[in-house]
């Protein structure tokens, strides 16, 4: 047996050593999640056995190694819904739920019908799964390109009545142009010049695909806006994450095409650029 505090201390310190941003809440969730308990309840653990502390301290080695928390514990967290994550799809990050949420209200807006709404960049599934979920009437599509997180979002949105599919945004569900309500879209925006400056967690353990997008990083940003006017009905809405330093270019791409109204930036929690809205013009 082991003391709790102890093994979590040792651990604790091991991540700091590591870099890892967070090190007391890794090291917590990774030994509730090898006793099986909410985190919370780790306060009535006062010592671990053999077999269950030496899965923790494999773990925290692994976590040292800075493959990403999620995939060492299965899934995630997402607003109101769970994610299988692992190796071959985005881990979602919090401040995407600021996305999906902007997405959640503007569907709401739909009265006397069903809304439509398409998740371009889909990953995970992660904001298909939560407008479906707060939103039970919508009508919700979704799209991935890289056949590895294509089976993530397979699993994850298996049973939730969501028409996913495979394959590039860019010419994606044409048999819906001008139908759609909310065309929302995380898609990668890292400049390929920022490499270096990349958490390891990201760069290491996360699809390139989601990650890289041209000189500038507005690649994908560019066909987003083409696709979103062609997807969208006259006064639709779309929203899109981007970097925090593309406050102003990311949604320069949409002001530039001149078929857009009330384009403007939104700030994460943190106050940092973090997601762009657009109405398309009638």
């Amino acid at each position: 047996m082991t003391e709790s505090r102890s093994l979590l201390g040792l651990a604790s310190a091991r991540l700091a050593e590591a870099g890892v941003p967070s090190p007391d809440n890794d090291a917590e969730i990774l030994l509730a999640h090898v006793l099986g308990i909410p985190r919370g309840n780790l306060l009535l653990v006062d010592d671990v056995a053999d077999g269950p502390a030496n899965d923790f301290r494999a773990l925290v080695s692994r976590r040292a190694e800075r493959i990403p928390l999620q995939h060492l514990t299965g899934s995630t967290g997402f607003r109101y819904v769970d994610l299988a994550v692992g190796a071959g799809v985005f881990t979602p990050r919090p401040e995407t739920e600021l996305l999906a949420g902007w997405g959640i209200e503007r569907a709401g807006e739909v009265v006397g019908r069903a809304p439509v709404v398409v998740d371009l960049c889909t990953g995970s599934g992660a904001i298909a799964l939560s407008i479906a979920d707060e939103v039970p009437s919508a009508q919700v599509h979704a799209v991935e390109l890289d056949p590895d997180a294509f089976v993530w979002a397979q699993r994850n949105l298996a049973g939730s009545g969501i028409d996913l599919r495979e394959g590039d945004m860019a010419d994606a569900f044409v048999e819906l142009d001008g139908t759609v309500d909310v065309v929302v879209c995380n898609p990668p925006y890292i400049p390929l010049t920022e490499y270096a400056g990349v958490a390891a967690e990201a760069r290491d353990h996360d699809p390139a695909l989601a990650l890289w997008s041209g000189q500038d990083g507005l690649d994908a940003m560019r066909v987003l806006e083409r696709v979103a006017a062609r997807l969208l009905r006259p006064d639709g809405w779309v929203g899109a994450e981007h970097a925090d330093l593309q406050g102003e270019s990311a949604p320069g791409v949409f002001a530039a095409a001149g078929r857009w109204t009330d384009v403007r930036d939104h700030r994460d929690l943190a106050g940092r650029p973090r997601y762009l809205t657009a109405r398309l013009a009638r």
